[in-house]
């Protein structure tokens, strides 16, 4: 019995050296829409009809400042504030000022305890007039955020026992992959085991068409992008993918395709193997670079 239901990953909020540089490059080489931009930031980037699902902010260090889910309802709002409450986190309901800028209906915010990581929850968020574009990459939506964290098992149990989280795949002591349920993606969060403190391991955008990996690779390539990793194909979820950096070192990823799960009856996690091929059935290996850049932003004191 999951506590509440989830409709999908929402957006993701990224600290950033250079807002204008970022903005630059999230809007002509990743291929986002620029939905609002308030002065010095934040920034507020779509790829769908919501108002955002990337929001750059402009900070001294790189890295994630929070990750938000949408849930079904605001019924199932009520259900996961009682039921975060319960566990003792403390909710802090976002700001009409905050959620004004936002252009969401409603919100809250708790820290998970293990990542340090903000996450949100919210209902409604305004739907824009026109559609996206897809000018430069068919990107379908945001398809998941990765950590690397410390508190792997910790985490992981929190999540699955207490957050409505169902691994779908997994390295055993080693990387988790999970779906907000009853979402049916194979993933819309995924952590795996850091030695070196907690940190962003990348962000995810899924693509409509497997040429977009292609056209994407000589496009980043045209233009001296750093490519960290493949082209390749997952075993976990099957997706073809291509991973880059931006102008902070973040990594980010296009892939293609990707298992979903019924809301009943769905199979069992597989146990995979912690080998070479599990990351790439193609045989590429990860650069250096891959998955190094961006710290937890911690929570002010409130």
């Amino acid at each position: 019995m999951i506590p509440f239901r989830y409709r999908k990953l929402g957006y993701v909020a990224l600290n950033v050296t250079d807002l204008e540089r970022s903005v630059r490059f999230y809007t002509d080489m990743v291929g986002l829409d620029l939905s609002e931009l308030f002065g010095a930031g934040p920034a507020f980037l779509r790829c769908g009809a919501d108002h955002h699902n990337v929001v750059l902010y402009p900070a001294t260090a790189p890295g994630v400042k929070r990750i938000a889910f949408e849930l079904e309802s605001r019924a199932e709002m009520e259900h996961a504030r009682k039921h975060l409450a319960s566990l003792g986190l403390a909710v802090e309901d976002i700001s009409v000022e905050e959620r004004a800028a936002l252009r969401q209906g409603d919100g809250l915010r708790y820290v998970e305890p293990n990542s340090g990581l903000t996450f949100e929850y919210y209902t409604r968020v305004l739907q824009m007039a026109l559609p996206f574009r897809q000018s430069v990459t068919k990107i379908a939506r945001l398809g998941h955020v990765v950590l690397s964290v410390e508190r792997f098992d910790e985490m992981t149990d929190f999540l699955t026992t207490q957050l409505g989280f169902a691994v779908s795949d997994f390295v055993a002591g080693r990387f988790a992959f999970m779906r907000c349920q009853p979402n049916p993606l194979h993933h819309s969060f995924a952590i795996g085991r850091s030695a070196g403190g907690n940190h962003l391991n990348h962000v995810n955008f899924m693509v409509s068409d497997m040429d977009d990996i292609g056209i994407a690779m000589n496009r980043l390539q045209k233009h001296d992008v750093p490519i960290v990793f493949g082209p390749g194909r997952h075993k976990p979820s099957g997706s073809i993918f291509l991973y880059f950096l931006d102008p902070d070192g973040m990594t980010l990823e296009y892939s293609f395709g990707m298992e979903e799960f019924p809301e009943k009856g769905a199979r069992e996690a597989r146990m995979l193997e912690a080998h070479p091929l599990a990351l790439d059935t193609w045989g590429s290996v990860p650069k250096p670079e891959f998955a190094k850049v961006g710290a937890i932003e911690a929570q002010e004191p409130t």
